[in-house]
């Protein structure tokens, strides 16, 4: 059998079903792309076809690929997917959590209140589980230690905020400035074309990180001096509330790359 030796082998992300085997890929040393589906669709708008089977599918990745060349998908270590599923075992069991609460306030039957009372203690159980192995799971190697360590030294900064960014973004410290906050999603884009000039936007990224940027900056609005200056005079100059929480967002995330790439604890000089 003629060995394959593919120059890029390119994925739609599909809500998960994708991981493993772009993570096969990866480990046996394929190049192997995991790309937005919306960016497939957009492309194959733009080369004119409107139609969608398997096939076609096929076709206008293949043609992707060779086009636009996209970045190639890091390898995870075993260790690093582990978390990664903890992380998202932890988030779905919260929004779990948050749904029955909201059924159990609507709820007119007390049998079904027992019901789900009795699955919201499942449910509370369940996490608090799963964040005794997530901080196992830190304890057990040298590297996470540190570098949750060095995140949680960041006032705002949290165990699931630090868990998620470990689990989520494996880049960080490795990066520059411009590069992870591309990466996250938080790089502002220019909408300027002839005489018009149109408000940066911020798209794409790893939405789960962004998330937790959120809470995090809400959190360091309280206790952050830095941020809070930040976000401060950036009303003050006008912006509306939600274009100053993505600066603080962006500013936060350069800030936690900067101390891991150079190994440093949270001080406001190093900020």
């Amino acid at each position: 059998m003629r060995e394959i030796a593919p120059e890029l082998i390119v994925l739609e992300a599909t809500g998960g079903w994708e991981v493993r085997l772009a993570a096969g890929l990866a480990l046996a040393r394929l190049p192997v792309a995991v790309i937005n589906p919306r960016q497939a669709r957009s492309f194959a708008r733009a080369v004119n076809q409107l139609a969608k089977t398997d096939a076609i599918d096929a076709s206008v990745l293949a043609h992707f690929a060779e086009v636009v060349k996209p970045e190639l998908r890091t390898i995870n270590d075993e260790g690093t997917e582990r978390l990664s599923a903890l992380v998202t075992r932890r988030r779905q069991v919260v929004d779990m959590l948050v749904a029955e609460k909201n059924r159990l306030d609507s709820a007119q039957n007390v049998g079904v209140k027992r019901r789900i009372t009795n699955h919201l203690h499942v449910l509370r159980e369940e996490l608090a589980s799963l964040d005794d192995e997530l901080k196992d799971e830190i304890q057990r190697s040298p590297i996470w230690r540190e570098k949750d360590a060095l995140l949680q030294s960041v006032p705002g900064i949290g165990p699931v905020v630090s868990r998620t960014l470990l689990a989520e973004l494996p880049e960080l410290g490795s990066l520059d400035r411009k590069q992870i906050a591309a990466l996250t999603g938080l790089a502002p884009f220019n909408r300027d074309s002839g005489v018009l000039r149109g408000r940066r936007v911020v798209a794409g990224g790893r939405g789960r990180v962004r998330s937790v940027l959120y809470m995090a900056v809400v959190a360091s609005l309280r206790c952050n001096p830095v941020l809070k200056r930040f976000y401060a005079s950036l009303r003050a100059a006008g912006k509306p509330a939600k274009v100053a929480l993505t600066a603080c967002r962006r500013k936060l995330i350069v800030i936690l790359n900067a101390l891991i790439r150079d190994q440093v604890a949270w001080t406001l000089e190093a900020a």
